[in-house]
Formats: structure tokens, C-alpha cells, sequence
């Protein structure tokens, strides 16, 4: 098993004891809004021929990084003075894009990223189009995160790119105000968001773009669709003459108000509490159609026994009693390739299993905000209480066998998927302590007050 990365063992945090269900529940939860919505619309608005409005916007981590990066070359993001149940309504008013003069240090104007793989990854196709000098950065983490193929592609598309040749951050290019654009080939194997990146920005390329993915597997490909799907919303004609071929033409991208859907993936975990706890978790404003990857929990619950079904805008999972009732959790085999970030929350109900199960498709989490294959076999193991191996680590994902758990420490890896795989651990396991819940602020800073409220419709003293 490898070592996970991202440790925060140097640095002592509080860590939070995830609360243990009671009782069956009967949660009813309003999610924020979708990360990778959020930020999809706010690069295609800082792009777009006139102001756009989003409604409903993300306010976390991950977007406020975005938000700043725009702000920085020069787009004008302000809130409207209207606000949803999570914060203010932004308006987004294109501008010439400006990076900066080189300083002494040659660095010129330095984008922090911040552990957000969207904003390293669509970011730098977009700064391409400013004029001046822009260095791409962020934690010290994120500088583990692949980032070659965003490197091959700024070059293939004629920019200068000046970096230490490792295929990761930081780098450097100077923007001469436009892109040539035309045919690239890239190798999309460890994140669609390489492809996603590009497309974004291309109908502002002199050319358009003609992107052809060469590597032997595209995980995520509903992140694509995403990306797809957004463009066309603001007029651009995007095609697919094959698999893995996308030809965006130039062309304006329209100004368009939108309304972000709540964020699906983060549902994962609220949703999967019903089938450990018990009870109901209806998850409001659940759309009827969505490109998010989130959506796919109605068709992967039911394998382990849950019933789901819509109620008016609603989703509602009812998980009967529940592992905390005596209910027991069939042994699967899954390909998780469509949504990879759905596995930590399905791994824990895995975990939670009466036979083994093995999860694959999902090799590319080796990239993600951790090693989030040896992550979770990391903390899985740490709660065995024999001291044997529940998880191990496949080359394109996990078994699981499942082993008697007890409390013990879990490691978040400065990662929210892995805090929240934690919790829900901790409904049925007493002394699951997450060193840092702190970092479910990337996509959900409501989690750890969400989860309270959750678990307190199961207590029925």
C-alpha cells in the first residue's frame, strides 16, 4: 500500500468525533450549490459578450479561489444585494484580460489555485488569452497534482510556458492578448478536467479548437457533458464528430443568467447515511435532468437495499433500519469510471458490507486532492479492530472486505470527500475522530452543522 500524501500529522488540528445515529432518520437537507457548476459558469461568464447573473452561487473554497483568480486579470464579479439560503447572488461583467509586469522575481501576476483542480486546470487556457505575464500556483499539496497536460496543451497551442519540466506547479507564460488555437492532441487519462479546460476557453481562440483525446481511458466523461452542455446553453457550437473528439468553433459566448443546481456529488453522503442509520434523507431541489455525476446515487443505492424515489422536486432514500438496525449490505462490484468522486462515500457503505466488494474504474483518484486510493485504505484499515487489512489497493481501485470496526483516527488528507467518508463511518462506529473536518470548506463549508442536524432526526430519547 502506498503512503497517502497531503498528511497533516506535522500539524496538529482539532479533530471532530463524528456523531453516532441514535435513532432511524428523518432528515430533510438543502445542499448548496455545485462546485463544478459553479465554476463552468463563472469561467464562461468572464468570457461571455456582456454581464452575466448567478444565482444561487457555491460560496466555498474552491469558487471563492476561482472568483479571485477572475478578479485578478481584471473581470468585474460583484453580489447583486439578492441572496439565496447560502449567500449572495454574484453578477459577472467581462473585461480585457490583464496579467501582469514581470517583477524582479519574473513571476508577473501569480494565480493562487489552491488545492481546486478546476481552477489549475481552467484557469491557465483562459489566462492564455490575457496580456502579461501569469505564474500558476497553489498550495504545497496541489503541486503534487498532475498538471502535464495542461502544460502540453498552453504549448501545443503556441504560449510559452517556462516551468521546472516535472509536469506540475508552478509554471509561467506570457500572454500576448489571443490564442491561435486549431488541432491538438492531449492525454486526458488522469482528469477530464484537462479536457474540460480547454474547452471552456476555446471559442475565444483565434481557430476555435479541434481537441482529440489519445490516452487509453477518459474517466468522468459526465464532467465533459457538463462543460458540453454549458457552452451550447450560451450559443457555441460544439461538436463531437467521434469518441473522444471535440471541435468547438470561435465564436461569441453569450451573456446568460443561471441558476446553480444543488450540489449532487455532496449529496453522496447524506444520501448514503439512510442505508447506516436508518430512516428517510430527503435532499431538496434534486433536478430532473443534470449532467451531474451526483445523479447516478439513484440507480447505485438501490444495489445495497435502499429505496428511492422522487417527491415533487425532491429526492427522498429511504434506507429502512438501516446497518444500525440490523440490516445487512450485499458484497458489490462496481465500475465507478462515470463518477469516481461518488467512490469514498460508496467505499464506506462497502465497508459496512456483509461480503466483499470490489470498486474499479477509479485509478485517476491517485490524482485527486490525495492518493485517494491509499487514503481510504489507510483509514479503513486504522479502524479494523483485529489489526487486519479490509482494503486493499487494486490498480484501478479497491476490495473491500469487510472486517469489525472500532473508533480510531481518521485522516481527512486535506481532502472533503475523505472527512465526509468519515462521518459516515461514524454513524455506526462510536469514536471516528476526523482530524480536519475544516476541509469540507473546498465544496461544503455547511458540512460539519449539515451533519448535526442530520444526525439529531435520528435522536429519539
Amino acid at each position: 500500500m502506498q503512503t497517502p500524501k497531503n498528511s497533516r500529522s506535522t500539524t496538529p488540528l482539532p479533530s471532530w468525533r463524528a456523531p453516532v445515529a441514535a435513532g432511524a432518520l428523518s432528515a430533510d437537507v438543502a445542499l448548496p450549490g455545485s462546485k463544478s457548476l459553479m465554476n463552468r459558469e463563472l469561467v464562461l461568464a468572464a468570457l461571455a459578450n456582456g454581464p452575466s447573473t448567478i444565482r444561487l452561487p457555491l460560496h466555498s473554497r474552491d469558487t471563492g479561489l476561482m472568483v479571485e483568480a477572475l478578479r485578478s486579470l481584471g473581470v468585474g464579479i460583484e453580489s447583486t444585494g439578492d441572496s439565496g439560503p447560502y449567500g449572495p447572488d454574484l453578477r459577472v461583467t467581462p473585461a480585457v484580460l490583464t496579467g501582469g509586469a514581470p517583477t524582479e522575481g519574473g513571476h508577473g501576476l501569480r494565480i493562487d489555485c489552491g488545492l481546486a483542480g478546476t481552477v489549475m486546470r481552467f484557469i491557465p487556457p483562459l489566462a492564455a488569452l490575457a496580456t502579461g505575464r501569469v505564474t500558476i500556483d497553489g498550495d504545497e499539496s496541489a503541486r503534487r497534482r498532475p498538471m502535464r497536460t495542461t502544460i502540453a496543451s498552453l504549448v501545443a497551442l503556441g504560449v510559452d510556458v517556462i516551468d521546472d519540466g516535472d509536469g506540475s506547479m508552478p509554471f509561467t507564460f506570457t500572454g500576448a492578448g489571443a490564442v491561435r488555437g486549431g488541432a491538438i492532441t492531449i492525454d486526458a487519462s488522469q482528469s477530464s478536467q484537462f479536457v474540460s479546460g480547454l474547452l471552456l476557453s476555446a471559442p475565444r481562440f483565434d481557430e476555435g479548437l479541434v481537441l482529440r483525446h489519445a490516452g487509453e481511458r477518459l474517466p468522468s466523461t459526465p464532467h465533459i457533458d457538463m462543460t458540453v452542455d454549458a457552452l451550447r446553453a450560451r450559443g457555441v457550437v460544439v461538436d463531437q464528430p467521434e469518441p473522444g473528439v471535440w471541435h468547438v468553433h470561435p465564436g461569441p459566448i453569450a451573456a446568460r443568467d443561471v441558476v446553480i443546481e444543488p450540489d449532487l456529488s455532496n449529496a453522496a453522503p447524506f444520501a448514503a447515511a439512510a442505508l447506516v442509520a436508518g430512516g428517510t434523507v430527503r435532499i431538496r431541489t434534486w433536478p430532473a435532468e443534470t449532467t451531474q455525476v451526483g445523479a447516478d446515487l439513484e440507480s447505485l443505492l438501490p444495489l445495497w437495499g435502499a429505496t428511492v424515489a422522487r417527491d415533487g422536486d425532491d429526492l427522498v432514500v429511504d434506507g429502512g433500519v438501516g446497518v444500525r438496525g440490523g440490516a445487512t449490505l450485499p458484497g458489490l462490484d462496481l465500475d465507478l469510471s462515470r463518477g469516481g468522486e461518488l467512490a469514498p462515500a460508496l467505499v464506506a457503505l462497502a465497508t459496512l458490507a456483509d461480503g466483499p466488494s470490489t470498486i474499479t474504474g477509479i485509478g485517476h483518484l491517485r490524482g485527486h486532492e490525495t492518493d485517494r486510493l491509499a487514503a481510504l485504505a489507510a483509514d479503513v484499515n486504522g479502524l479494523v479492530a483485529d489489526g487486519s487489512t479490509a482494503v486493499t489497493e487494486l490498480e484501478d481501485g479497491l476490495r473491500i472486505d469487510p472486517r469489525p470496526l472500532r473508533g480510531a483516527p481518521w485522516a481527512a488528507y486535506e481532502d472533503h470527500r475523505m472527512a465526509t467518508a468519515g462521518a459516515i463511518l461514524g454513524l455506526v462506529v462510536d469514536g471516528v475522530d476526523v482530524d480536519d473536518i475544516g476541509t469540507t470548506a473546498k465544496t461544503l463549508p455547511q458540512f460539519p452543522e449539515l451533519w448535526a442536524a442530520l444526525v439529531q432526526t435520528g435522536d429519539h430519547s
